[in-house]
């Protein structure tokens, strides 16, 4: 994805640009700029005409306008101005960054900055401008898909007219560093399952390594197999395609500085196994290793704001493939941890990664907090639907900052509840508890299980299956939650 170059600097030279973009409210109402450039008659007459409502998301493309002071103006519309909330806002942006996409413009005055949602300030204005618009050029161009489709933006500089500060600039950056990171997601998500494999996860977390410097660590089967991980490998043996665990380590702070640490599932491909899915939308299963891209998009992330904080990441990544081989309904394996568990069912295989991927990081990184993300519940979208993901865990002061870092980055999350009653659910007659408890509370009792393996840490737990992916025509990854990670790890420096 091409980088655009984004700049804080207050001007009044507007020829250096080749459009201005204007928030106009109903009524035709406008900023102070826009009164200042004499736009206010302009607007008017398109309002009065009804080429123009001012409506939210409604957006006009002026061209070589003789009111205009640039090439193009583009006015957004915002709706009330008391009534703006965060979505308005972010509905017209994005409808805004659309229009560029779909223009010639290339160096451009953005005063969308100029107003902002009463409970928020320019700051966070500067960041969802930065975000938004840089994520508007993501394409997924993988060497399978039509060139001829790709889109192609001229867009090459964003200004935005506001004096540059620290606080501004820090913004700015977290913003842009993010939507790269979201992209890194979004390629490995999108891209089929016969190209990304657990060792394609591996070697783009080589090269991450590589580019940032990471510490980066990959276990392979024999390896895991001899360290007693039976969770991980009985979903692994079912599969000719090698598994992985994949390990990296960002050190920003004191080596001695226990390290924050990030568990991500890597399903690369899930058909369930022998309790094989419904064939239905199957194909879509390529992105049960949301998880793992989300943490390799973080990590991204990191490597390009360098912040002062320790933060390693462990990504079990693997096929669940049905086979002569595989794992059986009633098979009763041996976690890494000694913990038995009895199989119910082979598609409530992320728990089983998860749980020996959770004590592995703790044997290995000693990690002050942990936090694992995952498509793991079906039944988390039946409870949140596609606008939040989930969050449990057992420390109310890290499942409050992540839950601040949602709302602050519109990357939300939901506490759902964890407690000792739903244990009843994973009672198993032949192993320590089951891999699954029924239907009813299908997300708790998937975190309920994780819990039962971090017990002697600080956790939290992101279930993302109704957040990491939109289905339909559109149907794609959303690089999700990556912007509310990388708030919530700048925020631990």
């Amino acid at each position: 994805m091409k980088q655009i170059q984004f700049q804080l600097q207050q001007t009044n030279t507007l020829s250096d640009y080749d459009t201005l973009i204007l928030p106009v409210f109903e009524q035709g109402k406008t900023t102070e700029l826009g009164q200042q450039l004499g736009l206010a008659h302009l607007i008017a007459d398109l309002v009065n005409s009804g080429d123009f409502s001012a409506n939210p998301s409604e957006v006009q493309m002026l061209l070589q306008h003789p009111s205009a002071p640039c090439t193009r103006l583009l006015l957004v519309g915002m709706g009330s101005a008391i009534n703006l909330s965060n979505k308005t806002y972010l509905d017209s942006l994005n409808a805004a960054a659309k229009a560029l996409d779909n223009s010639g413009a290339q160096q451009v005055l953005n005063t969308l900055i100029d107003v902002f949602p009463a409970q928020n300030n320019q700051a966070w204005a500067i960041y969802q401008n930065t975000l938004v618009i840089q994520r508007s050029l993501y394409d997924y161009e993988h060497e399978s898909r039509n060139k001829a489709e790709l889109k192609n933006s001229k867009l090459t500089q964003i200004t935005f007219n506001v004096a540059a500060s620290d606080t501004l600039q820090s913004h700015l950056e977290q913003a842009q560093a993010s939507a790269l990171g979201m992209a890194l997601t979004q390629d490995l998500a999108n891209m089929p399952s016969n190209f990304c494999t657990p060792s394609y996860l591996a070697d783009t977390a080589i090269g991450l390594g590589e580019q940032y410097g990471f510490d980066v660590n990959i276990l392979d089967a024999k390896e895991m197999i001899e360290m007693g991980m039976g969770a991980f490998m009985a979903v692994a043996q079912g599969s000719h395609t090698p598994p992985k665990m994949i390990c990296l380590a960002y050190h920003g702070a004191d080596p001695t500085e226990a390290p924050i640490a990030l568990v991500g599932k890597g399903v690369t491909f899930d058909t369930g196994g022998i309790s094989i899915k419904p064939g239905e939308a199957m194909d879509e299963m390529k992105y049960d290793m949301g998880g793992a891209a989300t943490v390799l998009g973080v990590f991204k992330a990191l490597g390009q704001l360098k912040p002062k904080l320790n933060v390693v990441a462990v990504i079990p990544a693997t096929e669940n493939m049905p086979a002569g081989n595989a794992i059986k309904p009633g098979d009763v394996v041996t976690s890494l941890s000694g913990q038995t568990i009895e199989i119910l069912n082979t598609d409530a295989e992320g728990r089983l990664i998860l749980c020996d991927a959770l004590t592995y990081a703790q044997q290995t990184y000693k990690p002050c907090k942990i936090i694992d993300m995952a498509t793991l519940t079906g039944a988390c979208i039946i409870a949140l639907g596609h606008q939040m993901s989930a969050v449990l865990g057992n420390h109310q002061p890290l499942i409050d900052d992540l839950l601040a870092s949602g709302l602050k980055t519109y990357d939300r999350f939901w506490q759902m509840p964890l407690s000792e009653e739903y244990d009843e659910q994973l009672k198993s007659n032949f192993a320590n508890m089951a891999n699954i408890g029924g239907r009813p509370a299908g997300t708790i009792t998937a975190a309920q299980f994780l819990a039962r393996f971090t017990q002697s840490v600080h956790w939290a737990h992101l279930d993302i299956a109704g957040t990491a992916w939109v289905s339909g025509k559109n149907k794609g990854a959303t690089g999700r939650p990556v912007p509310a990670l990388v708030d919530y790890l700048l925020g631990q420096e």
